[in-house]
Formats: structure tokens, C-alpha cells, sequence
């Protein structure tokens, strides 16, 4: 049996995410950030995440290649964010308010959540490379996420 992509992307919609930003700095240190929804721990010990990057997007040689990255978690309130920086061909940093992680990767304001990683392992996944970091510091912030689902963004309601 083989599946569509369409009708894969349809079922996986139907599963619901958070939403980060993933920053790392290029080759001339510029900064370099995504929109990822595809993002989740791997090990509490040694504690490592993944995060999946498809081949053609604009910041794919840069997360495989620096050292690192950060994973920046986004609260309900950052959804021009979340659209901002899943636009290709723009400068998604301009205008953002960001500061600096000891590491050098940006860190926007007003996250759920901080995870910074060391690059520790790449591995090809058809379209995809999977990216492990082995998280070095963390940070957290009181808020309500920004989730994606059904190929939209929405808020979690109590």
C-alpha cells in the first residue's frame, strides 16, 4: 500500500505540536532561524532532543554544520513569529527582539521555553536530516504554548 503525501501530511496534521524557532549562526555568523514543528526530546540521560530539517530549507547548512543550536519555545502570543520565520527569502530576524545565549545564538523574547544544544549526531531521513543536540542549558518562562494543527496555528484552552 502506498501512501500520498498529501494524504501522510493530512494524517499528520491531525496531530497536534508546539511550535519553536530554531536559531544557530551561519558560516559569517549571521543568524539563522527557522519555524520547526518538528522538534522532540530523545534521551533524558544524556538529555538530547532532535529536530528535523528538510533538505531545501534556507537554514539547512547552517544547522549542519555549526556546533550548535537553540531551541526557542513559543508562547500563544508569538504566532506573527511562528509566520515570520517560516517565510523563505526575508531577513527573519529584522524588527525581532532577541538577545544573545552564551553560546552566541539568538534567543527571542518572550519564549515558553530555552534549549541549547551542542551538535552531537546527523542522520539522513528521506527529505530530511535528523539533527540530535545535546542540550547544554535550559530556561523556563510561565505562559500558554502556540500550537500547530490541522495546518494552522492555535492556542490550548483550559
Amino acid at each position: 500500500m502506498s501512501v500520498s503525501p498529501d494524504e501522510f501530511r493530512a494524517v499528520l496534521g491531525r496531530f497536534p505540536s508546539g511550535v519553536t524557532v530554531v536559531s544557530t549562526r551561519g558560516a559569517d555568523g549571521s543568524d539563522q532561524g527557522m519555524t520547526v514543528s518538528a522538534f522532540c526530546s530523545l534521551s533524558l540521560d544524556p538529555p538530547l532532543v532532535l529536530i528535523c530539517i528538510e533538505h531545501s530549507a534556507s537554514v539547512h547548512e547552517a544547522l549542519t554544520t555549526a556546533p550548535g543550536f537553540a531551541v526557542n519555545i513559543l508562547s500563544a502570543r508569538q504566532e506573527q513569529i511562528a509566520r515570520r520565520f517560516s517565510i523563505v527569502d526575508i531577513e527573519r530576524f529584522e524588527g525581532v527582539g532577541f538577545t544573545r545565549s552564551s553560546s552566541g545564538y539568538a534567543i527571542l523574547d518572550d519564549i515558553l521555553g530555552l534549549i541549547e544544544c551542542r551538535r552531537v549526531a546527523l542522520h539522513e531521513g528521506g527529505d530530511h536530516t535528523i539533527i540530535v543536540g545535546e542540550v547544554e542549558a535550559t530556561r523556563i518562562e510561565i505562559g500558554t504554548p502556540l500550537l500547530y494543527y490541522r495546518g494552522g496555528y492555535a492556542q490550548l484552552e483550559h
